[in-house]
C-alpha cells in the first residue's frame, strides 16, 4: 500500500512558468518531499533560524501554493488517479502523526 509511485504537482505562484512536479517511489516519500520544500522556503526567508514548526504553518503553506495535488499509481488499474489538496493535507497529517510515535 505505501509503496505507490506518486507524483506531486506543484505551482508556486499564479504564474504558471512556475509548475513543476517532483516524483516519489512512494506517499510517504513524497509527504517527506513537500516538507522539505517547506523547510527549505523557511530557510531561505529566514537563514539563521532552526527549521520549528507545527501542522498549522505547513498547511497555511500547502493552502498559500496557487495549486498541489498528487498522482498516485493504483496498481490495480494500472493508472494513476488524482488527489487534491484536502487529500495531500490528510496524508500529510497521517505521515507526521506516524513519525512522532
Amino acid at each position: 500500500m505505501s509503496n505507490k509511485h506518486t507524483i506531486i504537482l506543484m505551482q508556486t505562484s499564479q504564474n504558471r512558468a512556475t509548475r513543476t512536479f517532483m516524483d516519489y517511489e512512494s506517499i510517504s516519500q513524497a509527504m517527506d518531499g513537500i516538507c522539505a520544500l517547506y523547510e527549505r522556503k523557511l530557510k531561505d526567508l529566514n537563514p539563521a533560524m532552526r527549521n520549528i514548526y507545527d501542522i498549522q504553518d505547513l498547511y497555511n503553506y500547502i493552502d498559500g501554493l496557487a495549486d498541489l495535488s498528487a498522482l498516485v499509481y493504483d496498481h490495480s488499474i494500472q493508472a494513476y488517479l488524482p488527489n487534491d489538496r484536502q487529500w495531500i493535507r490528510n496524508r500529510m497529517f497521517r505521515h507526521l502523526k506516524k513519525m512522532t510515535h
